[in-house]
């Protein structure tokens, strides 16, 4: 009976590295859509640099807390 919970978390903590790359998968092309609409944006309408840059700092925090939520929970379970 050992044997078989020892094979389990073996197989438990090799699924939780796997689902974190594949959760960094999501940060990652939304820190890549908000800068490139951001660089948009200011080609369109430079006069608005400032709540442009203002917004895209915020969008990049709120995406790069989701990477780390995904880097700490396959550490809780």
């Amino acid at each position: 009976m050992s044997q078989i919970l020892a094979a389990s978390d073996g197989v438990t903590g090799s699924l939780s590295s796997i689902g974190y790359g594949l959760a960094a998968i999501g940060p990652g092309v939304g820190v890549g859509i908000i800068f490139g609409n951001g660089t948009q944006a200011l080609a369109r309408q430079p006069e608005a640099a400032g709540l442009i840059r203002a917004n895209q700092i915020l969008g990049f925090a709120f995406c790069e807390a989701l990477a780390l939520i995904g880097l700490v929970m396959p550490f809780v379970y």
